[in-house]
């Protein structure tokens, strides 16, 4: 990989300020100044620094975001504003996108990266990565309806759900649940309360797979998975 392709990606300026950068003997490859940008580097076993500090090279990035409502999950929109749209521009570089996809109006846990492998790993039906979610539900959530749930229940378009686990926190008449599904279909959560006559009126993500929200994340706001996190992602990822 070219030095100054480098750099840049890893934000530390534009081509152009990089090469001024190195002119003035501010980049170091190996303990060695740098002057030319078209050097060669390996990521991985060369050494490079600038103004001293060692640059550490991610080709994959991972992050976890507290989407909130009115945002779009996808990558760019003529008219509404994306998930995208919320990361500071340095992220740019990464070329990031949302690892499937929540309601506009739906918050919570949303995974993004650039790891193509891993985000069709986890998004693979074959896998049945576990999602949890918390909802208010228009209308009284009834033990039936958990055993229905349970079985699996006829969607609008005559697709049969596979088993869901309904947790009733709250029944009245906006009942409170926590409702564990393995598949992603098009509004799926909304779709199997419709199959039991009951509304969906607030709609957020807790986990995907061994990943839970981290509640201290404001609505809108991200930040990077920790090593642990990441540990548990690839190992789902793998199996």
């Amino acid at each position: 990989m070219r030095l100054d392709k480098l750099l840049s990606n890893m934000g530390y300026g534009t081509r152009r300020e990089i090469k001024l950068l190195m002119k003035k003997g501010g980049v170091q490859v190996n303990a060695e100044p740098v002057k030319d940008a078209a050097q060669h580097v390996d990521p991985v076993k060369d050494e490079v620094t600038i103004l001293g500090e060692r640059v550490v090279y991610k080709e994959f990035i991972y992050l976890m975001m507290n989407k909130p409502q009115g945002v779009l999950s996808a990558t760019e929109d003529k008219r509404d504003q994306t998930v995208i749209d919320l990361l500071d521009a340095e992220k740019d570089i990464f070329e990031l996108f949302p690892v499937g996809r929540l309601d506009k109006d739906t918050e919570g846990f949303l995974l993004l990266t650039n790891d193509g492998k891993l985000a069709h790993n986890l998004l693979s039906p074959k896998k049945g990565v576990p999602k949890t979610y918390y909802a208010h539900i228009e209308g009284i959530v009834t033990e039936e309806d958990t055993e229905r749930f349970l079985e699996g229940v006829i969607l609008d378009d005559g697709y049969e759900t596979k088993p869901g686990k309904l947790r009733i926190l709250k029944s009245a008449d906006v009942s409170e649940i926590e409702l564990t599904i393995t598949e992603g279909k098009f509004h799926q959560v909304k779709r199997m309360f419709e199959a039991v006559d009951k509304k969906v009126v607030y709609l957020k993500r807790l986990s995907m797979g061994p990943l839970a929200l981290d509640e201290s994340l404001s609505l809108g706001s991200y930040r990077e998975l920790t090593e642990e996190e990441l540990q548990l992602l690839m190992q789902l990822s793998e199996k």
